[in-house]
C-alpha cells in the first residue's frame, strides 16, 4: 500500500491538468477551472507550509534498499503528458475558433454533460489563462525528460516547443547546470532583481546561450549557421505546428491567444528558476555544492505537484537521477512551497521582506569566504543597505 501511495502522489499535477482540459471542453464558466485550481493550490500550499506539520519525505527505498518509485510507471506518466498537452492546446484552439468566428462547432453533450457553445471575451480570457497556467506547470515533465538522452530528450523538446521554449532543454543542461550561481547563468537571479525583469532576462538569455553555442559548434564542423543541423533554429521550427494551428483557426486573434498562453507558461518556468536559486552565489570555477540551491521540504503539495523539483540540491548534484530517487541533502530551505512563494514574488516588496532574512542567514552560516565578499557587493548593488554584509564595490 505504501508503494502505491508513493507513486500515485505524483499524479497531483496531471489530475489538475486534466481537470483544466475538461473545463475548456465543457466551456462557459468552466473555462476558469485552471485559474480556480491555481488559487486553491496557493491556499493549500501556504497552509501546509505555514503549519510546519507536513515535512515531506523523499520517495525513498524499502527495507531491502529497493526504490519505492516504480520506474516504468512514472516514466509512462511523464510521456503521456505530451498528448494531454496537445489536447489542451486543441481545446483552446477550438474555443478561440468559436470566439473569433461566432460559429458553433462540436457536440452539444458528452457523457450526459452539456457542452457550452458561444464564447464571450471574458470566457476567452479565462480559457487562455487556464490553459497557459497548466501548460506552464506541466513544463516540469519536460524539464525531467531534458535530463535524459535519445528519444525522451527529443520528447522533452517537443513538450517545450508547445510553449515556444524548446531552447530550454539545451540551455538548462549545458548552461544552468554548469554555471549555476554565477553571472554567466541567466537562470540564476541576482539579489534585488524582481520576477518580471528576471522573466525577460532569463528567457532571452537562455535562448541567446543556445544561439551562441550553435554558432560556435557549427562553425567548428564547417556547417552554415542557417541549416537544419542548427538546434536553435530547429527548436523554434518545432513550434510551427502550434503557430499554424492557431492562425488557421482564428488568424490574428488566434495568434494573440497563443502568445498569451505562451507568455504565461514561460513565466511559470522562470518563476521556478527564480525560486530555486534566488540570490545564491557561487565563485566562478568553484564546485557546485548543496548550499547553492534552495530546497523545499516542508510542503508535500509542492513536492508531489512539482515531482520533487524542490529537492534542488540533490538534483544539481546528480542531474541525471530520476525525481523519485532524489534525497534531502541538508540544503538551505525557504520553509514554504512554490505555490505559496509564487503569491509573494508577484509583489516584489513582499518577496524582498520574505527572502532577505533567509539570505542574511545564508551569508552568515553557509557561504564561503569568497562568497561572502561577493554577497556584500551584491547586497550593496541591490540597495540592501540594512543587510549585515553590505560593502560598496571597489572601483
Amino acid at each position: 500500500m505504501h508503494k502505491f501511495l508513493v507513486n500515485i502522489r505524483y499524479f497531483e499535477t496531471p489530475i489538475l491538468i486534466f481537470a483544466t482540459l475538461v473545463g475548456l471542453v465543457i466551456g462557459g464558466p468552466w473555462v476558469w477551472t485552471g485559474v480556480v485550481l491555481l488559487i486553491a493550490s496557493i491556499i493549500i500550499d501556504w497552509a501546509t507550509s505555514a503549519s510546519k506539520l507536513f515535512h515531506c519525505e523523499p520517495a525513498g527505498r524499502d527495507e531491502n534498499g529497493d526504490l519505492y518509485g516504480i520506474d516504468w510507471f512514472l516514466k509512462l506518466m511523464m510521456w503521456v503528458q505530451y498528448p494531454v498537452f496537445v489536447m489542451l492546446q486543441l481545446a483552446l484552439v477550438w474555443r478561440v475558433y468559436e470566439f473569433a468566428t461566432g460559429n458553433s462547432f462540436g457536440p452539444n453533450e458528452i457523457f450526459g454533460i452539456t457542452i457550452h457553445h458561444g464564447v464571450t471575451g471574458w470566457e476567452m480570457f479565462g480559457a487562455t489563462v487556464s490553459a497557459g497556467i497548466y501548460m506552464g506547470l506541466g513544463i516540469m515533465f519536460g524539464h525531467e525528460l531534458a535530463h535524459t538522452k535519445g528519444p525522451t530528450f527529443v520528447l522533452a523538446r517537443w513538450m517545450m516547443a508547445l510553449s515556444g521554449i524548446a531552447h530550454f532543454c539545451y540551455a538548462h543542461v549545458y548552461n544552468h547546470h554548469l554555471e549555476l550561481g554565477c553571472e554567466d547563468d541567466p537562470a540564476t537571479s541576482p539579489r534585488g532583481r524582481n520576477i518580471y525583469k528576471h522573466y525577460l532576462l532569463s528567457h532571452f538569455g537562455q535562448s541567446r546561450f543556445l544561439y551562441v553555442m550553435e554558432q560556435q559548434r557549427l562553425k567548428k564542423i564547417g556547417v552554415p549557421f542557417i541549416s537544419w543541423q542548427n538546434r536553435w533554429i530547429r527548436g523554434y521550427a518545432m513550434s510551427l505546428p502550434t503557430i499554424f494551428m492557431f492562425w488557421f483557426a482564428a488568424g490574428w486573434i488566434g495568434l494573440g491567444v497563443m502568445i498569451g498562453s505562451w507568455v504565461i507558461s514561460a513565466f511559470e518556468l522562470e518563476v521556478l528558476n527564480y525560486l530555486e536559486h534566488y540570490g545564491l552565489i557561487r565563485e566562478k570555477g568553484q564546485p557546485i555544492d548543496y548550499h547553492h540551491s534552495w530546497d523545499v521540504a516542508e510542503s508535500p503539495f509542492t513536492q508531489w505537484g512539482f515531482i520533487e523539483i524542490g529537492r534542488q540540491a540533490d538534483h544539481h548534484d546528480r542531474g541525471e537521477t530520476h525525481f523519485w530517487e532524489l534525497e534531502d541533502c541538508g540544503a538551505p530551505d525557504t520553509g514554504y512551497g512554490y505555490y505559496a512563494m509564487l503569491a509573494l514574488l508577484l509583489v516584489p516588496p513582499a518577496w524582498e521582506r520574505f527572502i532577505k532574512p533567509r539570505l542574511a542567514d545564508w551569508d552568515e552560516n553557509r557561504a564561503s569566504e569568497g562568497e561572502r565578499k561577493i554577497a556584500a557587493r551584491m547586497n550593496y548593488l541591490a540597495g540592501w543597505y540594512d543587510m549585515p554584509l553590505c560593502d560598496k564595490p571597489i572601483k
